[in-house]
């Protein structure tokens, strides 16, 4: 449509001037015509994005209803909702179609259909999407690291390893980038290990220096921080100093008290683990909000116990005496 509209106006033109006179303004008619065009597909593409959002919008307000009116005894079933959803993004999924068929080569709308097809379950249809945007612009980091997330999910996991890559060499600016490669590098060890020829412990260094790289490029991120605080848990043998440090740096950056407390929780489990019963004690101490109730008793309760055993005599006299 923009080429033929460019062709018929470069026409109109020589017509107007006359063979071999100045065609300058033609040109200047023409990208003017050019711009007006890319200023309507970009008005229809914020119109599209509007329409998505208001959508995503609506159904999490439904959500938040009907988990509100459940909790009251209230609420609708979960299947009469999940039909009501399906049918709200209907016209959303009918309207990137559309506009996807008007403009083939608008490699933001394939992105952003992708992601919305994604957000309602439709992996397979997310990772057409990309693949088909991967082709129109081999350029945009975007398209790699979320087809990286799919291959992660569904594989092959280890081309997500290279797209991740392929995405922070394009823009090693982006912190979501990092945060991604390092978790799946970390979920799916031994993939790692036949990729790129290296052992475990070099594995989780890995992993670890993709999360540090992350919180260099967003370090006040407290989700970010947590989620690298919580690799420990998963490396063996325990590096138990490393873990306490990148707490203390999620707690720093925490944005309230329920960040904080759940910041305490994780001290309080690891210092139990280390035997370090009375300032893990503390740090369940400053656990009040409700929230946390369940999981400080769980935590409460195994440090009673190791307390106990840390406390009881060992029988060394032996059975026969």
């Amino acid at each position: 449509m923009r080429i033929g509209a460019l062709i018929i106006v470069g026409c109109l033109c020589s017509e107007m001037t006359g063979f071999g006179a100045d065609t300058g303004s033609g040109v200047a008619v023409t990208n003017q015509i050019a711009m007006e065009v890319g200023d309507t597909v970009a008005a229809e593409y914020k119109k599209l994005l509007e329409l998505d959002d208001e959508a995503q919008a609506e159904v999490d307000r439904w959500i938040r209803e009907n988990q509100a009116f459940a909790a009251k005894g209230g609420g609708v079933p979960g299947a009469e909702l999940n039909r009501r959803i399906r049918a709200r993004f209907v016209p959303v999924s009918e309207a990137y179609k559309a506009f996807i068929q008007k403009h083939p080569s608008h490699t933001e709308a394939r992105v952003a259909y992708a992601s919305f097809l994604g957000d309602t379950g439709d992996e397979d249809g997310a990772r057409a999407e990309l693949e088909n945007a991967l082709v129109l612009d081999t350029k945009n980091p975007a398209i790699y690291n979320n087809l990286a997330n799919i291959y992660g999910h569904t594989g092959p996991v280890k081309k997500a390893f290279d797209f991740y890559a392929k995405a922070i060499e394009l823009n090693p600016n982006e912190p979501v980038y990092y945060h991604n490669f390092g978790t799946t590098v970390f979920l799916f060890r031994r993939d790692v290990e036949e990729h790129f020829g290296i052992l475990e412990q070099q594995v989780f260094d890995k992993a670890l220096e993709l999360y540090s790289k992350a919180m260099k490029l967003d370090p006040t991120n407290f989700p970010l921080a947590s989620d690298v605080a919580q690799t420990y848990y998963g490396i063996k043998p325990p590096r138990t100093e490393e873990a306490l440090r990148s707490w203390t740096n999620a707690f720093r950056i925490a944005n309230d008290d329920i960040e904080r407390e759940g910041v305490h929780v994780h001290f309080a489990r690891i210092k139990l683990g280390v035997g370090r019963f009375d300032e893990a004690r503390a740090h369940l101490n400053a656990v009040t909000n409700e929230m946390y109730t369940d999981v400080k008793s769980r935590v409460l309760r195994n440090l009673n116990e190791k307390e106990q055993e840390s406390k009881a005599p060992s029988d060394s006299s032996g059975s026969g005496k």
